[in-house]
């Protein structure tokens, strides 16, 4: 059986209680889900989108604006139901995203797997300059250019354990 989802699209008012439960799936606990309340409650959420599926979300990513450097957002977390993986939405879902950093002229850093993210067009390489709390080997960067600019990352609170 094939499993469709609809377009990727704002999360509306009500869905937060899908997209925690989707959360708790994706990752088996509760610390991304206390990361997007904090980021919520903090205002450092910049936009949240899903992946609306059969019985509510089944993808999900935040972007949060980073204390510094002023302007750039933040891509944590992505999280697609272990339900659906492995069906392409997750490429479908950084991809759109990507179309979207590029057209706009924004600058997106992600932690994650790079075998995931490079193919989305984020770029460790161009992240190498960044000062970061957190490992560069995972750390990637997406924005208009090519250069790799030399900044230090301070993340909103709520990425703090």
């Amino acid at each position: 059986m094939h499993k469709t989802t609809g377009f990727l699209r704002d999360l509306k008012r009500g869905e937060e209680r899908g997209v925690d439960a989707l959360l708790r799936a994706a990752f088996g606990g509760e610390e991304e889900v206390r990361i997007v309340e904090k980021l919520r409650k903090s205002g450092a959420m910049a936009g949240e989108s899903v992946l609306p599926g059969p019985d509510g979300p089944v993808g999900y990513f935040a972007l949060s604006r980073f204390v510094k450097p002023k302007g750039w957002l933040c891509l944590a977390p992505v999280a697609v139901h272990p339900d659906w993986q492995g069906m392409g939405h997750g490429k479908r879902m950084t991809g759109m995203l990507a179309g979207w950093a590029m057209a706009s002229g924004q600058t997106i850093v992600v932690l994650g797997e790079p075998d995931l993210y490079e193919r989305a067009g984020f770029s460790r390489a161009r992240a190498a300059r960044l000062t970061s709390p957190f490992p560069l080997s995972h750390t990637m960067l997406l924005a208009p250019g090519a250069d790799a600019p030399e900044a230090e990352l301070i993340y909103p609170s709520a990425f703090q354990r």
